[in-house]
């Protein structure tokens, strides 16, 4: 993607703030409720994920933001002003699609020069101010040797940058983007999505993307809001989501998760054949728990360290990459587990099928009462 400095986009210069506000907004299709009182601010020039799996409502909230939904209860405000009823075009946003939605029959230059040409004439550019804005926008994608193509010669990535650049061309006051990388194989999808957060971080437009990729997310945003069955879970930065999830929903979401089932009284939980303390649980009494910790939380010992190692059997041994996964199956529990260790730590312990180790989770976290994935 290269690091070329470009040309600063002029609109963001000029400092355009805009803030998205969500006021107890509610969406139903028929029976089903796509959206639930949700609330959000997104602040002005931050960058927002909504994160979920199909079905959370992320697309309906992103559609309402833009106006191409309209909800059945509640409020937008754009900087404060209510915006609920307005037009998509009164609303200047920009939208980017999934698919590109470029025109196959137009070049990159006119793709990106469209919505400047549809204006109302009393707003429209001059053709030397198109030309100069069009330019100015390709070289800000790092495309300008290619206006002259059409989108059939271009590839999926450089597509999408060309829907980004027509995106900006009418300067929006918020962008929004739709799983933009989703029809991109994996390689061009990390390479774009780091673009982008150079991108934004140079143009400082107001923006919120749906995604269904944590990684995408943890990656790209400011802030993450991540969503289920309608209903905002939790949100905060990534750190904030990642290392202190607030729900099992948003644990088990936000990596691989392996659980550990049992009971916790007065501070202290027996899971999964360990014991250990539990001092946000001081007040439960004898409720059961479920212990969550992610696959490189967990630590393989040939010898247990503390009374929070369990004794387990290695069922598989499996390496990806820089990682070796570990398939363990609990002896008292019977539960099966996986720990994600490094090649280093894996050659140093030459782990066979059928021994007996330990597994120590290094971070968990209990939650008490009925949970179900």
């Amino acid at each position: 993607m290269g690091g070329r400095k470009t040309r600063p986009y002029n609109n963001r210069v000029k400092g355009t703030d805009m803030s998205i506000e969500i006021v107890s907004v509610s969406k139903n299709f028929g029976q089903f409720a796509a959206l639930d009182n949700v609330s959000l601010t997104v602040p002005s020039g931050e960058l927002v994920a909504l994160l979920g799996p199909s079905g959370s409502g992320k697309t309906t909230l992103l559609r309402i933001i833009a106006g191409l939904e309209t909800p059945d209860g509640g409020k937008i405000l754009f900087n404060g002003e209510e915006a609920t009823d307005r037009h998509v075009r009164e609303r200047q946003v920009g939208f980017v699609f999934q698919h590109y939605a470029l025109f196959r029959h137009m070049t990159v230059f006119d793709n990106v020069a469209f919505g400047l040409t549809v204006k109302p004439r009393k707003e429209r550019p001059g053709k030397a101010g198109i030309r100069d804005k069009v330019h100015e926008l390709l070289r800000l994608i790092q495309l300008e040797n290619l206006a002259d193509r059409y989108p059939s010669q271009l590839s999926g990535g450089q597509r999408q940058r060309v829907a980004l650049a027509r995106a900006l061309a009418v300067e929006p006051q918020v962008l929004l983007l739709d799983e933009p990388f989703g029809a991109l194989d994996a390689k061009v999808r990390v390479e774009l999505r780091r673009w982008l957060r150079r991108l934004h971080d140079e143009i400082h437009v107001t923006s919120v993307f749906v995604t269904h990729d944590q990684e995408e997310a943890l990656e790209v945003a400011d802030r993450i809001v991540v969503m289920n069955g309608g209903r905002i879970e939790q949100e905060g930065t990534p750190g904030e989501v990642y290392d202190r999830p607030a729900t099992p929903f948003v644990f088990n979401f936000l990596g691989n998760v392996n659980l550990f089932h049992g009971r916790v009284h007065n501070g202290l939980a027996r899971l999964g054949g360990m014991e250990l303390a539990s001092p946000e649980h001081a007040a439960t009494t004898d409720s059961p728990a479920v212990g969550y910790v992610r696959s490189h939380d967990i630590e393989v010992e040939r010898l247990p360290s503390d009374s929070s190692a369990v004794a387990a059997e290695v069922r598989h041994v499996h390496t990806v990459g820089p990682l070796v996964r570990v398939e363990l199956l609990l002896s008292e529990s019977g539960e099966t587990v996986e720990a994600e260790l490094s090649r280093d730590v894996a050659d140093r312990l030459r782990l066979k099928t059928g021994e007996t180790v330990f597994a120590r989770p290094r971070k968990l976290k209990v939650f008490a009462g009925d949970y179900q994935i």
